[in-house]
């Protein structure tokens, strides 16, 4: 499996190709939306909202092996192409390399521009939910 880097790299390499256009740079995070694995209906539940975003986000982990494997879901396509970016990235790894990751693709693709700041408030608790269930794993692991 690549590195947390090489992945990273990967992104903002796929996102260069799009340049500044922004309308494709939209289209193309709702597209990465579509590769999500299904989400169980009987997990969008209150209890598995992230909060603090706008839109409607889903996100469940669980332990395989030590490592955190994550799925989620949005109601929205653009949210839901976020969360898949992240998911790609942080998906199957130790808790201590989630916790540590430096999470530099969004702003090299400059996402922060494309979404705006509501959104970039969602997606900044989206990777903080994501590093809390890793603390949660290492902990579990540790004691």
């Amino acid at each position: 499996m690549s590195a947390i880097k090489d992945i990273q790299e990967e992104i903002i390499s796929e996102f260069e190709i799009l340049g500044d256009d922004k309308e494709s740079t939209i289209f193309y995070i709702m597209e990465l939306g579509n590769n999500l694995e299904a989400f169980p209906e009987s997990e969008k539940t209150e209890q598995n909202i992230i909060k603090g975003c706008q839109s409607k986000v889903w996100l469940i982990a669980d332990d395989q092996d030590g490592k955190v494997h994550y799925q989620a879901d949005s109601n929205t396509d653009i949210t839901k192409g976020l969360i898949s970016l992240l998911i790609r990235v942080l998906n199957n790894r130790t808790p201590q390399e989630i916790i540590h990751a430096e999470l530099n693709f969004i702003d090299k693709i400059g996402m922060g521009s494309i979404i705006g700041s509501q959104r970039s408030n969602g997606l900044a608790a989206m990777i903080k939910q994501m590093k809390l269930y890793a603390l949660a794993f290492q902990t579990k692991q540790n004691a």
